[in-house]
């Protein structure tokens, strides 16, 4: 796995993980709810995107079946998994819940 990818998820701060794929409807959808999430909470969640095409190994190491899948880490632990379009709304309630 990147170190790069250990780091953001191993911070203090919540990071919200979007695997996803270039060519998945859904996850094209998420990209404005993540953009609008983001713009709402700003420094009190990292948000990062991983191409599971891109990055075979960390999607095999987290098990990702479908896109989007969105994974909240916080010090390197999983708080909350879900597959499918969240809304905006959602995560920010899950995401604050771990803050």
């Amino acid at each position: 796995m990147s170190n790069k990818f250990s780091e953001l998820i191993n911070n203090e701060t919540p990071t919200l993980v979007d695997f996803s794929a270039e060519w998945c409807g859904p996850c094209k959808m998420m990209k404005p709810i993540l953009e609008d999430l983001k713009s709402k909470m700003g420094e009190k969640v990292t948000i990062i995107k991983i191409d599971v095409d891109k990055n075979l190994n960390v999607s095999s190491i987290y098990r990702i079946q479908g896109v989007p899948t969105l994974i909240l880490f916080k010090k390197g632990e999983i708080k909350w998994r879900e597959s499918g379009v969240q809304s905006a709304a959602q995560l920010e309630k899950i995401i604050t819940s771990y803050a």
